[in-house]
């Protein structure tokens, strides 16, 4: 088929691969524009981008894409049979959405109806969820409302971050996105349920700070789910202390209040939660610095048994 591509960071890569090894041809890439990132606020490309010049493909890179009258007519020139849109990152005119025979398809990482909206991964693994899905639908104006075309249910392996889960079920959407184009013809489209839906809003910088007052388990999920951004972090003598990761323990440990450390040793920072819980900080990045584990941080003496976190 003719496509036309919409995405932009590297969990659209393999449904970029996978369109090109079946036989699909990529006439045009959308992708975002070139962002500030990292320490230095370099000017750097989306991950599709870079695909997108490596493959020789042709790519555009509109501001605001629903302004932008030039994409539209080289959508129209491109001449696509579908759009294929993975974590685009604009919402897509309705112009552009009904224009190919086969309209647009996109890859979203749950099981809708639940968990509609910009960070399905993340509030999958903050709401304890055993289980989520990778979901295809087609594109409607309204946001992740479409009619589904196929589901795979995925599991949440107990330890897994936002960003190992999602990088997962990148691959799993992008074979399931090349299954659905073999019978695109013979499937019938599933309307979702309204009445099931729950939604996923954009996460905020300031809902990663930790509340040493929940217990471990809870505390456990946010540091997974917030991984890469917002970023799970609490303050220890008024700097941000980022928690790469952990885990939540069972086991006999001094009592002590909330956010309180108890104990330190080679596996990391032992810290008192709600409920008499315990949370061991495994890896950490101090403000301003690089990740290390959490036992280098503690030989350096900022952090001692009965200091308070917070």
């Amino acid at each position: 088929m003719r496509v036309v591509f919409f995405g932009s960071p590297p969990t659209a890569l393999p449904t970029l691969n996978g369109l090109l090894a079946a036989g699909h041809e990529i006439k045009l890439i959308i992708t975002q524009p070139d962002k500030p990132a990292g320490r230095g606020k370099k000017l750097t490309p989306p991950a599709v981008k870079v695909f997108a010049q490596d493959h020789g493909l042709p790519f555009l890179q509109p501001i605001k894409i629903r302004q932008d009258e030039k994409v539209l007519e080289a959508i129209r020139e491109a001449n696509p049979d579908i759009n294929i849109v993975v974590a685009y990152g604009q919402i897509i005119p309705a112009s552009i959405i009904y224009l190919p025979p086969f309209k647009s398809l996109n890859i979203h990482f749950s099981l809708l109806p639940k968990y509609r909206g910009a960070a399905p991964v993340q509030w999958a693994i903050l709401n304890g969820e055993r289980f989520t899905g990778v979901t295809i639908f087609q594109l409607t104006e309204k946001m992740d409302e479409g009619p589904i075309l196929a589901q795979e249910v995925v599991p949440i392996l107990p330890r897994e971050n936002a960003h190992e889960l999602e990088t997962r079920m990148s691959h799993i959407g992008a074979q399931l996105l090349i299954r659905t184009l073999e019978k695109i013809e013979k499937i019938q489209l599933k309307e979702q349920d309204h009445s099931l839906a729950s939604y996923a809003p954009k996460l905020a910088k300031d809902q990663g700070r930790i509340d040493w007052q929940e217990p471990a388990e809870v505390i456990d999920r946010k540091v997974r789910a917030f991984y890469g951004w917002p970023g799970a972090f609490t303050f220890l003598n008024g700097q941000r202390l980022e928690i790469i990761s952990g885990q939540f323990t069972q086991g006999l440990m001094p009592a002590a209040r909330p956010g309180e450390v108890v104990q330190l040793d080679k596996s990391g920072i032992y810290v008192c939660c709600g409920q008499k819980t315990f949370y061991l900080i495994e890896k950490v990045k101090p403000e301003g610095k690089k990740e290390m584990s959490a036992y280098s941080f503690s030989l350096g003496g900022k952090v001692r048994v009965g200091t308070i976190l917070g």
